[in-house]
């Protein structure tokens, strides 16, 4: 399926996969983007079709109209602050949004999730993200794309990101034998990620598609 120039909501703009496909729709599509923000993002690029709203991520309404949903809400218990905290920005942020977005009409959404998301997981993070993503099913989209990328990569402290630790270190430790890595597990660029996203959002296909990381390493990968 394609579309010229669709117009976009896209929730998680400031994050680091949020912010690749806000450059992506902005330059590759030449879509109309609005970009729905907790607080004022002074960095944003400056063009004409990007439109900013400010609104409550917890109760969302008057979302435009649009042909796409991307979100890529996000964040960890430790900037969260709690399990609670974390918990209502990637499930109930992402799902009030959808919702939303769903009632104003928008019937195909991308969503970013986490490689080993299950419901019935062990681990709480993978918990959300698997409660998350059941409940973007049941909204009952025409078409929904689920991103599972394993470690992302990219310069969070460029955008802004509050630094994890973690994931710098696991980066670094990786980095020599990442090729060597199967695609699955290995650490994915987020401009891949997102580049996967829209080009498997446009492609007719079943209702509800899931992307695991090597899936999004293959379909992102940039071909020019």
């Amino acid at each position: 399926m394609t579309r010229e120039r669709p117009t976009v909501l896209l929730a998680g703009a400031s994050g680091l996969v949020g912010r690749a496909l806000l450059a992506q729709l902005l330059a590759d599509d030449r879509a109309r983007v609005h970009a729905l923000l907790r607080r004022e993002v002074p960095d944003l690029p400056a063009s004409d079709a990007l439109t900013p709203h400010l609104i409550d991520f917890a109760r969302p309404a008057g979302l435009p109209r649009a042909d796409e949903l991307y979100v890529a809400l996000g964040t960890t218990i430790k900037v969260a602050g709690s399990k609670a905290a974390f918990r209502a920005v990637d499930l109930d942020a992402v799902v009030s949004v959808a919702r939303a977005a769903r009632e104003a009409g928008v019937e195909r959404c991308a969503v970013v999730s986490a490689l080993g998301a299950d419901p019935k997981a062990r681990v709480f993070y993978n918990r959300v993200k698997g409660e998350m993503e059941g409940a973007l099913r049941a909204l009952r989209f025409e078409r929904l794309v689920i991103a599972r990328p394993s470690l992302l990569a990219g310069a969070r402290a460029a955008l802004g990101q509050p630094t994890r630790l973690g994931e710098q270190l696991t980066l670094g430790l990786l980095a020599p034998i990442g090729a060597l890595l199967p695609a699955s597990v290995r650490p994915i660029d987020a401009a891949v990620v997102a580049r996967a996203m829209r080009l498997a959002l446009r492609t007719d296909g079943l209702s509800t598609q899931i992307l695991e990381s090597g899936a999004l390493q293959a379909l992102g990968k940039d071909r020019a």
